[in-house]
């Protein structure tokens, strides 16, 4: 699959598909810590005023105020940016939502360093981690615009909270629009026979890009998009790591607790013992700066995944 550049955010699409799911289902609500026009949930907002409400700068009240809603039967989606969503309202999302396993499916904008000018406040960089331990809760991560109305899709008609991660700016497309995905899927968006490279979000275009490197130097890498972090899909892990024989994972979030521990556990619980690492931010704040400057800066750039698979390979 080639990337070309895309024209909106993922954060833009997941809302568009939004507002077009409004006209389906007419039942349920959305509710907005006021970064409505960050989140562009405004615009189901202008559609559907009496099925949207503004909180305000109060995370852990808007969850709340979502899981009383939804205890009532009501579907709801709440918005905000992931560092907030995933730490000032964690405890209301594990007690009052998780617990009780309702129907509130997360917006959540800035994830990792995709928030670059927006500096370490504002760098959902511990977000998988925080989201991925609480119980029942889902975790999908769409790469492009694509999947991105594919993740609202998913989150709507899946039984339970789900939290969807967005990017803050534009990147790339490489889906087709209509493109199919699953809860529990993942996408194969390069063939190769020498290593995997198991990513997801904006990393899905720095292997892209470490791939065509790496060709140049005799080694094919396969790519795999792992969308849906929680639950993930095991069985496209294990029969593209022993076939290629290496693993290679990279994601943009805190090196621990990641996907990187989650599918090293995989491969040890099913006695895959092949040559393993995983590329993520080493236990640091991130900082403001040019998107693909801070990359480079924390390892996460496709020189630094194609020197991770070198380092496999020798």
């Amino acid at each position: 699959m080639k990337p070309i550049a895309a024209k909106i955010p993922t954060r833009r699409s997941f809302s568009d598909r939004l507002v077009e799911y409004g006209a389906q289902e007419k039942d349920f609500v959305v509710l907005e810590a006021d970064v409505g026009h960050s989140t562009y949930t405004y615009l189901f907002g202008e559609k559907y005023p009496d099925r949207y409400f503004n909180l305000g700068i109060a995370e852990m009240g808007m969850f709340s105020t979502a899981a009383g809603i939804a205890s009532g039967g009501r579907t709801v989606v709440a918005s905000s940016y992931g560092v907030f969503i995933t730490m000032r309202a964690l405890e209301a999302i594990r007690s009052f939502i998780c617990y009780p396993d309702l129907n509130v499916k997360i917006l959540s904008s800035h994830g990792g360093l995709t928030a670059a000018i927006d500096g370490a406040t504002h760098q959902a960089t511990e977000d998988i981690a925080n989201m991925s331990t609480l119980p029942n809760m889902k975790v999908l991560v769409p790469a492009d615009t694509a999947a991105a109305a594919a993740a609202l899709e998913i989150a709507m008609t899946t039984p339970g909270p789900v939290f969807t991660r967005l990017m803050r700016d534009p990147l790339f497309d490489i889906y087709d629009k209509g493109e199919k995905f699953v809860i529990g899927g993942s996408k194969t968006v390069r063939n190769g026979k020498d290593v995997t490279i198991a990513c997801y979000g904006d990393m899905v275009f720095q292997a892209l890009e470490a791939a065509e490197i790496l060709l140049q130097e005799g080694i094919d890498a396969e790519i795999i998009d792992m969308y849906s972090i929680k639950p993930y899909d095991q069985k496209a892990i294990l029969e593209s790591t022993v076939r290629t024989g290496a693993l290679v994972v990279v994601e943009n979030h805190q090196k621990k607790n990641g996907l990187g521990y989650e599918l090293a556990h995989l491969l040890l619980s099913n006695r895959k013992y092949v040559p393993f690492t995983s590329l993520g931010i080493a236990d640091s704040f991130g900082e403001s700066g040019d998107y693909y400057k801070l990359l480079n800066k924390f390892g996460l750039s496709s020189g630094h995944i194609a020197e991770a698979v070198r380092q496999l390979k020798v």
